[in-house]
């Protein structure tokens, strides 16, 4: 009898045990809470419109793994600035490189069916290199010119954010050749042709984009519209 009662009592407190380490897990790895919690300090304006690269440079300047690096840029859009919901799907999309001008595809976790194509026509991706916490790595972000000099900046950009006089703000913002990093393309690579044929007969990033990307900038109502095209173009 006592040996059964020291076995239970046993499985109780392993039970416990584990209990407590999977809190203590969901609680280390709870990005989306991190980045709510954060939210004034990566916006001490609240204005985060087109304010993807702000999230990003938060991001990359956190001393962390590269697997947390991946999981925290999934809960923002590059374009909007907006905040995703964990779990979304993300849009399997390809964008020029930079520097080859080849098609790079990836998975790009948007707020809404728009940012989709505003991403695709109006960025590119570069290949950088960053050392995390576990190693170095390499992957692909898109990037928008230099917005500084620009007479049509949009007014409902925090422009401070972005720019330091006609230079891009590093302090703000991530600058790669006078270029702002404003998130990250997730499994970037080079494009198969199989790959090329889907995302433009897909539904969204083919036909509805062609639609959204051929449409007077004036006549856009959907998505964050000209503000991010006023931004980036």
């Amino acid at each position: 009898m006592k040996f059964i009662k020291n076995i239970i009592k046993l499985s109780v407190i392993f039970t416990l045990v584990l209990s407590f380490s999977n809190i203590s897990s969901s609680s280390e790895k709870n990005y989306y809470k991190d980045l709510i919690t954060d939210w004034s300090r990566i916006f001490p304006d609240k204005n985060r419109n087109a304010a993807g690269p702000k999230f990003f440079k938060y991001i990359i300047d956190k001393d962390i793994t590269y697997k947390d690096f991946i999981e925290y840029n999934k809960l923002y859009c590059a374009v909007s600035g907006s905040l995703i919901d964990p779990n979304s799907e993300p849009d399997f999309i390809f964008v020029n490189d930079k520097e080859t001008k080849k098609k790079i595809c990836g998975n790009y976790y948007k707020c809404c069916i728009p940012c989709s194509c505003d991403v695709m026509k109006y960025s590119e991706v570069q290949k950088i290199k960053h050392k995390f916490s576990d190693g170095t790595k390499e992957f692909f972000v898109f990037t928008i010119k230099n917005p500084c000099n620009k007479k049509d900046f949009p007014n409902r950009v925090n422009k401070d954010y972005f720019c330091n006089g006609d230079k891009i703000n590093d302090k703000q913002v991530y600058n790669i050749n006078d270029h702002i990093v404003i998130g990250l393309l997730h499994d970037g690579k080079n494009c198969e042709k199989d790959e090329i044929d889907f995302v433009k007969s897909h539904k969204v990033t083919g036909r509805y984009c062609e639609l959204r990307n051929n449409t007077p900038l004036e006549n856009l109502n959907a998505g964050m519209g000209d503000i991010f095209i006023k931004l980036a173009r």
